[in-house]
């Protein structure tokens, strides 16, 4: 469809992360861009407990960080195992976090996700909100040339619509590039956000300033696998767990009953104490990486953030923003070259999947394909975490007058008395090296 017969050149569904540099990118090469938002403001839709790694925003917006909405720097970051009487934390500081170009940043993505869009729409992008996207339009060889919408004649046309409308797209769904919606691929993010006086934080968490404190948990799930997090704002914490659907289905516990037995962990309660909640809200994640994206190109449309399951889940890292930024700037990208040389067919949106393979948005999804699996399987979530607690304790302890036994001997006694057989150690072990290593 010629630009002539369309309405703008681009429609963008979805004012998040993705959909605000795909704008973003679009607006800014001279394209008449319209980004559809169904809240009253991008961002409002949405709970974050998170990081965001906001370093993909060095080519579209230098020195972001001196006026991104952002709540504390990370300079602290903790791998923790809990049993429900133990807990080890690995855990890690570093000055050059607090200093640009910095490496995380808590956030409300509410702000952080407004604060985005509002570049598109200085860029020249429209930005239509409260606003529900109710199906594609297609042309008669089947290529999607607009959206309609729940306004009274809210048809809109266009060269190309970038699908950036979340978890379980239904865009991505309507257009046939879903083929992986199963349940076992999700985990459900259930968080609170709790209200304390930031010199209590910073008492607390050992930071100080705009130092800040990302805590990641096994172990913390109760008979649900999945795991645990907190991470300091300036004068909140948010606390929660990230539960896979399938086990949370097949038990009585509720979510909250989840979050509460981990505030009153030993090693938890004492950071948590007097929060006052502000803020509960769930959240459905893609957790299953490469095993659950769909298509992410066809004629007239691209598919990005989490609308195409780009969500890192593996344990050491939990990323989803930066990806959402990254696949939005590659699709506005691709969107401005395929309109530039009239070929908005599939194979004129191709290059989209090679921008993607050939820098870390795939790269790192392909290198941790099997992490997920790994990480939320039973074992990992159930028993390595009592092994490797018993097997530290043990180390530490002095049981005078008894001699101190080798680590091997220990290991081997812990890993018997966890159940933990020797194959599956070391079967594990190597799943973990090919994926981390």
């Amino acid at each position: 469809m010629s630009a002539s017969t369309t309405d703008v050149d681009v429609i963008v569904v979805g004012g998040g992360p993705a959909g605000a540099c795909a704008a973003l990118v679009a607006a800014r090469a001279g394209l008449s861009v319209v980004l559809l938002e169904r809240g009253p403001f991008p961002g409002s839709k949405n709970m974050y407990g998170g990081v965001v790694y906001p370093r993909i925003l060095d080519q579209l917006i230098p020195e972001w960080w001196l006026e991104a909405p952002v709540q504390r720097w990370v300079t602290r970051r903790s791998t923790m195992l809990l049993t429900d009487t133990q807990a080890l934390t690995v855990d890690f500081r570093s000055e050059a976090w607090g200093k640009p170009p910095h490496n995380g940043a808590t956030a409300y993505r509410p702000d952080f996700d407004h604060w985005l869009a509002g570049h598109a729409e200085a860029a020249g992008a429209q930005i239509i909100t409260s606003t529900t996207v109710t199906g594609l339009i297609r042309d008669a060889q089947g290529a999607v040339i607009g959206v309609r919408t729940d306004r009274p004649d809210g048809d809109l046309t266009a060269r190309v619509v970038i699908a950036c409308d979340g978890v379980n797209s239904f865009l991505a769904k309507e257009a046939g590039l879903y083929e992986h919606t199963d349940a076992k691929h999700f985990t459900l993010g259930v968080k609170e956000t709790l209200a304390l006086p930031k010199e209590v934080i910073d008492e607390r968490f050992g930071v100080r300033g705009r130092d800040g404190v990302d805590i990641e948990i096994i172990g913390a799930t109760g008979g649900v696998n999945g795991g645990g997090f907190i991470y300091t704002n300036l004068e909140t914490i948010a606390v929660g767990v990230v539960l896979k659907i399938t086990k949370l289905g097949a038990q009585q516990q509720r979510p909250e009953q989840i979050i509460a037995a981990l505030k009153q962990h030993p090693a938890i309660a004492p950071l948590v104490q007097d929060g006052e909640l502000k803020e509960y809200s769930a959240h459905l994640i893609p957790e299953a990486g490469l095993k659950m994206m769909p298509k992410m190109t066809t004629a007239g449309m691209l598919v990005a953030g989490d609308a195409a399951a780009l969500c890192l889940a593996a344990g050491i890292w939990l990323e989803g923003v930066n990806f959402a930024m990254a696949s939005g700037m590659y699709a506005g990208e691709t969107a401005v070259e395929a309109i530039a040389g009239g070929d908005t067919t599939a194979t004129g949106l191709a290059d989209y999947q090679r921008r993607l393979s050939d820098t870390f948005v795939l790269k790192d999804h392909r290198k941790l394909r099997r992490a997920p699996e790994l990480v939320l399987s039973d074992r990992v979530q159930h028993l390595y975490p009592t092994m490797v607690a018993n097997v530290v304790e043990r180390m530490f302890r002095v049981d005078n007058p008894n001699p101190k036994p080798g680590v091997r001997r220990i290991l081997a006694q812990e890993r018997k008395r966890a159940g933990v057989r020797r194959r599956d150690l070391l079967r594990d072990g190597w799943t973990g090296f090919r994926s981390f290593g």
